[in-house]
């Protein structure tokens, strides 16, 4: 509560005074627009008393003003800004930068009526309402830019007022200024610490509500902008993260079947974004040669598929040229000027290639850049099969050679890409490549080993995305 015993009583003596100014003010604007020079002198003369009297009211009926008189000595009031200059200097802005839907809550309609005058010679567009209530109906009810909120009012009054509009989500943006003829201190502290803009006292001056009502409305206009812009950017968001998702169920969705005749593939594909990088296939080129093939596009998302998913489309459909797909050699030299780096966003791949040739059991093979392909059989140690060349895209003219081996009935290969080993560990460091060969030489031929592998690289992971894409083939030869 307030120490000042005189407040209340300022505040009602003021009123009166700044109706007497605001009314006077006003006809002397309108005179002045009109041309009207005759009666000036003595709405002047109105005026200057009123001011006068203001000044007495502010400065001796205050704690220090009564002490004062009680000794017999006047304290001096303060000089009041002459209302000619405010007026002038309110003439020259014009009408006010931002025009706003501003509602004035004040419970005297001498008050609201000449603040909304004041407010449509600014291009702003009023409404009014009586109390705290009604000012809650109306912004429940039409939207608004700004409100210029009295504290003292019957029913509920400017603090209740504004504390239930910072409760409700739909009314808690809208900037609001309180005014009130109370010049305590605390009475302003309680209204900023409540959630209002700014704080005017009565009778206020014209330019300086002018410029606190701009800058209010200014402030609001930016945030309007932002939750805009903020709108924008989370729908191109929403509708961005579905066109991924469809693009990422595409690029499964061209992902081969397991298969379990005449020999058994699986496999395990864990894309480290919506869209990867990795791809694979395995088909049938004609009735004795099978082609097994995994790529591996450098980066990840929307570029990284794009290529990837084209290059498996042209391995799948067996469209490159004169190339004789079941030389995987070949295959790699044509990939490699097919898809030159510098004529996608230079970007490149790494494959890994293989042609099985059923009647001799026989495995012609060709890598670029590619991590070997396992080769397990029961009783012999684990067999890299690899070929050295580069990454397909980044020097034309390459030749890729292939290199042959025989896969014995019981045999099972594994073709993988690199992103499931590089494995990073929560405390540090990385998955060895020894460490990845020891998994395959003790569960390579388990009949779960793919189910082993992903679990086991998940505890080394720690949970969390990968850093990269995990894609890995099994394929059974009987």
């Amino acid at each position: 509560m307030s120490d000042d015993p005189f407040a209340h009583l300022r505040h009602d003596l003021r009123t009166p005074i700044n109706h007497i100014l605001g009314y006077t003010e006003l006809i002397e604007e309108e005179l002045a627009d009109g041309g009207v020079t005759d009666h000036a002198v003595d709405f002047q003369k109105i005026r200057h008393a009123a001011e006068t009297l203001l000044g007495l009211v502010n400065a001796n009926l205050s704690p220090e003003g009564v002490r004062a008189l009680s000794s017999g000595s006047q304290v001096a009031s303060k000089p009041k800004p002459h209302a000619e200059a405010r007026r002038n200097a309110e003439k020259e802005d014009g009408l006010a930068p931002i025009a706003g839907a501003i509602l004035v809550v004040d419970d005297l309609a001498e008050n609201r009526e000449t603040l909304c005058r004041r407010l449509r010679r600014q291009g702003h567009q009023p409404v009014e309402a009586a109390d705290g209530l009604e000012a809650l109906e109306c912004l429940r009810r039409e939207p608004f830019d700004l409100v210029l909120l009295d504290v003292m009012m019957p029913k509920l009054d400017g603090y209740a007022a504004l504390r239930e509009m910072k409760r409700d989500p739909a009314l808690r943006e809208i900037p609001v200024i309180m005014i009130s003829a109370l010049d305590e201190i605390a009475s302003v502290v309680r209204c900023i610490e409540g959630g209002a803009e700014d704080y005017l006292p009565k009778p206020f001056e014209p330019t300086i509500l002018r410029a606190r009502i701009g800058a209010s409305l200014e402030k609001k206009k930016l945030r309007d902008q932002e939750r805009t812009h903020l709108h924008t950017i989370e729908e191109t968001q929403r509708r961005l993260s579905k066109e991924l998702d469809e693009a990422g169920n595409y690029v499964r969705s061209i992902l081969p079947q397991p298969m379990q005749e005449p020999m058994a593939i699986d496999w395990r594909f864990i894309p480290s974004t919506e869209l990867g990088g990795d791809s694979f296939g395995y088909h049938w080129i004609d009735d004795d040669h099978f082609a097994i093939y995994l790529l591996d596009v450098c980066g990840h998302g929307v570029g990284a598929a794009l290529l990837s998913v084209a290059a498996i489309n042209v391995l799948r459909s067996c469209s490159l040229g004169t190339a004789d797909f079941r030389d995987p050699g070949a295959v790699l030299s044509l990939l490699n000027e097919a898809f030159p780096m510098e004529k996608h966003h230079n970007m490149y791949f790494t494959i890994w290639y293989g042609v099985y040739h059923r009647p001799s059991r026989t495995l012609r093979h060709s890598s670029g850049g590619h991590p070997p392909a396992f080769l397990l059989q029961d009783g012999k140690p684990l067999e890299k099969l690899r070929c050295p060349g580069l990454v397909v895209g980044v020097m034309p003219g390459m030749e890729y050679r292939s290199d042959l081996c025989t896969l014995p009935p019981g045999s099972r290969l594994f073709v993988l890409s690199d992103g499931t080993y590089e494995i990073r560990r929560p405390e540090g460091g990385m998955i060895s490549f020894e460490e990845f060969e020891a998994f395959f030489e003790e569960h390579g031929m388990a009949s779960d080993v793919l189910d082993r592998l992903v679990k086991w690289i998940s505890c080394a992971r720690g949970g969390g995305p990968l850093d990269d894409d995990f894609s890995i083939v099994c394929l059974d030869f009987p």
